[in-house]
């Protein structure tokens, strides 16, 4: 059993549960393949932190609890709704609806009292023992927020209203007119220190209003890369941090900007890199060191998830799954995370640097390091790492967002086919530079089969020297085994052994051999790697040696012949 872990920085991400597949096996499959499955390592290596936790289709949102032991997700098909209990580690129950859910809302501090926006424009509020009323609002819903001093339910939908619902009076109350020019809004949050709400529209702006005496107070115009104008476009995330003075505004081009509610300036701008609307943002308080000053936030679209410090926005972490991203829930005070998604599992993330484990999976803690899978290193060979203007000039800029064009770092991941298929159509000449290569390498490959050294060398560049350096360790071979044959006749002569002066001189001639095969391994890539290729044709290997063979081809020494090598016939 492994845990799959990613560790993009020095912080690792572990995933406790989720596949990295939409879809998988259906239930009767599994059912008739069970023995099969048996011998099927990832799936006999999976973990259930929780029991189903899951739906048939995919998932839609998922929230925590107030007192931190109950999740309450929602999602398709059919649409229903699912509760899990942390201390029983399991699904507590499922409650199906009459439409798919779009936002949610968890009343109390447990999961007893919540409303649900449907996508048929009603809302629901549902109680313990189930449904407990329904109504409906007059265009499509977009977004809840309660605020709980007043029992005011905020309703975001299309349109230039805002919808208030008071449950403690059980009627709806005048609606807030956003203006004339308005045509929907997108997302909505309240401040949780003063009450303050914000409302993220389609044009691009961002307007605060005053609950007390309903009326807007001012009114901030966002920068967004996207102007594709389209339906639910503009400011597509907003949230306040608890400390009353902090926002976080997310658009739908992928740009992050955080915000000081006395200047209209933006204190860091940040780009998701995806070019994809921002559906989540959190505040991230503190870490695993307890240092609550510092700030960092989550910046999440469908492709990914990045965390990365409030000010200077420097990255932290990110973690992103093979299915789209629908919405991100945080344990306060803990390092785990939930994902709801386009698969049928949803997933889960832990992060130890960020908190420790919640109380109900402290295990987690002492088991992560234990079952992280072996880090191995990756050799992307079947990619090619490309960077924007590259990706421009071969003629695939219009493949950014695609899960064809993966980004990463500065550049992008393109499939190395497709990248030899544009480069061959940008650059026709390629395909004759490619035969060019091919034929030389075959070339090459002859002719080594030509070379051959004492010292076993696989010669494909440098072979003029690789024959001088094989000529000169011949030649002092030799001049060892002569010196050593003339050190063993004299022991020989001195103890008028013949026996002994015939095993002296194998010995020495085995022993000089053994030595005159040995390469040094560092120095093999001179005549392997063509990057250490000598160019005998440049004017500074001419200098260096004037004097060449003309048979050759190589250089003749200009040093004294040595007289040991004059002796070298006598000897033998």
């Amino acid at each position: 059993m492994v845990l799959k872990s990613t560790s993009t920085t020095n912080h690792t991400v572990y995933q406790i549960s989720g596949t990295n597949t939409s879809r998988s096996l259906p239930d009767w499959v599994a059912r008739k393949r069970r023995k099969d499955l048996k011998n099927d390592a990832e799936y006999s290596s999976r973990i259930e932190l929780l029991q189903d936790f899951e739906f048939s289709e995919a998932s839609n949102k998922i929230k925590v609890s107030s007192d931190g032991e109950y999740a309450m997700a929602t999602g398709t098909y059919k649409p229903q709704i699912h509760v899990y209990d942390f201390a029983e580690l399991s699904l507590k129950f499922a409650r199906h609806t009459d439409a798919e859910n779009v936002d949610f809302e968890i009343l109390s501090d447990d999961w007893t009292k919540s409303v649900h926006l449907q996508n048929d424009r009603s809302i629901e509020l549902h109680a313990q023992g189930g449904i407990h009323t329904r109504t409906r609002i007059p265009r499509f819903g977009r977004q809840l927020a309660y605020r709980y001093s007043n029992c005011d339910l905020y309703v975001a939908a299309t349109g230039n209203e805002v919808y208030r619902l008071n449950l403690d009076q059980g009627r709806f109350l005048s609606p807030l007119d956003l203006g004339p020019d308005v045509t929907g809004c997108n997302t909505l949050d309240i401040n949780p220190a003063h009450g303050l709400v914000a409302f993220g529209l389609e044009n691009n702006t961002v307007q605060f209003w005053d609950p007390r005496s309903r009326i807007k107070l001012v009114q901030m115009e966002i920068e967004n890369e996207d102007e594709s104008n389209a339906i639910g476009g503009g400011i597509t995330s907003l949230k306040f941090r608890s400390d009353g003075l902090s926002l976080a505004v997310g658009t739908s081009g992928g740009q992050i900007s955080l915000y000081d509610l006395r200047s209209p300036n933006p204190l860091l701008n940040k780009d998701q890199g995806y070019g994809l609307p921002i559906n989540k943002l959190l505040w991230i308080e503190g870490d695993r060191e307890g240092s609550d000053h510092v700030g960092r936030v989550l910046s999440a679209d469908k492709r990914i998830v990045k965390i990365w410090d409030a000010e200077g926005g420097k990255p932290y972490t990110s973690f992103e799954p093979s299915v789209d991203i629908n919405d991100v829930a945080h344990i306060p005070g803990t390092g785990m995370f939930f994902l709801a998604n386009e698969g049928i599992q949803m997933h889960t993330y832990y992060i130890p640097s960020l908190g420790p484990a919640p109380t109900w999976c402290s295990f987690i803690e002492n088991v992560t390091e234990e079952l992280e899978e072996a880090p191995v290193t990756t050799v992307y060979d079947n990619y090619k790492f490309v960077t924007r203007k590259e990706l421009a000039a071969l003629g695939l800029g219009h493949l950014l967002g695609t899960n064809v064009v993966r980004s990463y770092m500065h550049g992008y991941f393109i499939d190395m086919r497709l990248y030899e298929q544009a480069r061959l159509i940008s650059n026709p000449f390629t395909y004759q530079e490619h035969r060019e290569r091919e034929i030389k390498k075959r070339i090459d490959k002859e002719r080594e089969s030509r070379i051959r050294t004492s010292s076993k060398l696989n010669v494909k560049v440098n072979k003029s020297l690789a024959e001088k350096l094989a000529k000169s360790a011949e030649k002092k071979a030799k001049k060892a085994v002569r010196e050593a044959r003339m050190k063993a006749r004299a022991a020989a002569a001195e103890e008028a052994d013949d026996d002994a002066e015939e095993d002296s001189d194998a010995e020495v001639e085995v022993d000089v051999k053994a030595k005159g095969d040995r390469v040094d391994s560092r120095f093999s890539t001179v005549f392997e790697d063509p990057d250490f290729e000598v160019d005998e044709n440049t004017v500074e290997f001419q200098q260096l040696n004037p004097t060449r063979s003309a048979k050759t081809g190589l250089a003749i020494s200009r040093a004294r012949p040595d007289s040991d090598e004059e002796d070298e016939d006598e000897d033998e």
